[in-house]
């Protein structure tokens, strides 16, 4: 193997050394973020920011653009 390659080897090992340390720290974030945007439906109705229309479409499996006030309520119920 070439000198190229080792620094390929090299440059992939440390991705994912990143990966593993970085996951940890995003999946935190994650949970504070949610916690914090759930807070914020509970708060407020219909129409809302695109972050939160945005998570309440990946919640509810919904574009943004079907999502009811119905279907916001049920939500914050469960």
């Amino acid at each position: 193997m070439g000198v190229r390659r080792d620094r390929l080897d090299l440059r992939i090992v440390e991705m994912q050394e990143s990966r593993l340390e970085n996951g940890h720290k995003k999946r935190k974030e994650r949970a504070r973020k949610e916690t914090r945007l759930k807070e914020l439906v509970k708060k407020g109705t219909l129409p809302f920011t695109p972050t939160i229309l945005s998570m309440l479409s990946q919640k509810l499996d919904k574009p943004g653009n079907k999502i009811t006030q119905a279907d916001v309520d049920a939500y914050v119920k469960a």
